[in-house]
């Protein structure tokens, strides 16, 4: 009888728990459905001309949130360094534009305080600056012998250093098997306090909470990917190797609303290129590509 009480009531568990998986895909798809409608509303009310007026710049990572690091030197660093330096060029160079930073030092930010600052001051624009790296494994270097005569093996930790180019990421689907880099992102959350209720249960390091965070992505797809490729077309033209523009699941992108992008400008695990990413001569050279992606952006944006 306890037995058929069990069946029973994991059944019921079981329904429930997919049934609250509808009911949050249902509410996802509703939002997003009314923030739309608000957008084209809002569009077709007013017949003032499309200006971009503020830009946010994100510095990925920062204070306690980077473990992130090269030879000699740490991305949450590099990011800093790169955004205050694009910040200013954007200040410059677009005197119409207002620019935000997520961070200016070396201090932790939430994920969702990110992308809020940017909705709070109806940006118009989010760019997340970050570099990537890769990942270390652990991998059969030898063997030994136990007191049994058993053969033991013994492993060491390797991490590719020849891997090296640059990629820009937007909100969107992934697939389970290129989840490296968005898990990397968005382990960030786990340092966060109480992030299982700001991120409604989500769990940086399921795939598939990935998947269901990719049911909010923002409404902007098109334009982060018109972005995220004209910034891509720059590091070409500097000579950098090619990564492509990729839609993943990345938390800090979300709820973006705006378009929004993340930039990996480079590889900290691969010692040229984060010789590159620490010098002047590297950091104007990718301030520079971003900067000409941006105004190339808001020239077609504005027109349209």
């Amino acid at each position: 009888m306890n037995t058929i009480f069990a069946m029973i009531d994991n059944n019921m568990r079981s329904k429930l728990i997919k049934n609250i998986a509808l009911i949050r895909f249902i509410n996802v798809l509703l939002t997003v459905l009314i923030f739309s409608c608000q957008i084209a509303s809002a569009n077709f009310a007013s017949d003032t001309p499309y200006r971009i007026k503020t830009i946010v710049v994100d510095a990925g990572h920062g204070g306690h949130d980077g473990a992130t690091k090269g030879l000699f030197s740490r991305e949450k660093d590099i990011a800093l360094q790169v955004a205050l330096r694009l910040g200013k060029a954007i200040e410059e160079n677009l005197k119409d534009v207002k620019v935000i930073y997520t961070r200016t030092t070396d201090v932790f930010v939430p994920l969702y305080e990110r992308i809020g600052i940017a909705n709070r001051n109806k940006a118009d624009l989010f760019i997340s600056i970050h570099c990537n790296s890769m990942p270390i494994k652990k991998v059969i270097s030898g063997y030994r012998k136990d007191s049994r005569g058993r053969r033991i093996p013994i492993y060491k930790t390797v991490q590719s250093t020849s891997t090296k180019g640059v990629e820009t990421f937007v909100s969107g689907f992934g697939r389970l098997d290129e989840q490296d880099v968005v898990m990397r992102e968005n382990e960030s959350i786990l340092l966060e306090k109480d992030y299982k209720d700001n991120y409604e249960g989500y769990d940086p390091k399921d795939p598939e909470s990935i998947i269901l965070l990719s049911l909010m992505k923002n409404a902007f797809r098109e334009q982060s990917i018109k972005l995220a490729s004209f910034m891509q077309d720059e590091y070409i033209l500097s000579g950098r190797i090619d990564r492509g523009v990729k839609e993943q699941s990345l938390a800090v992108l979300a709820r973006a609303g705006m378009p929004a992008v993340l930039t990996e400008i480079g590889f900290v695990s691969n010692p040229e290129e984060e010789e590159y990413m620490n010098s002047e001569l590297g950091q104007n050279e990718i301030v520079g590509n971003l900067l000409k992606a941006i105004q190339t952006y808001k020239k077609q944006a504005e027109l349209e």
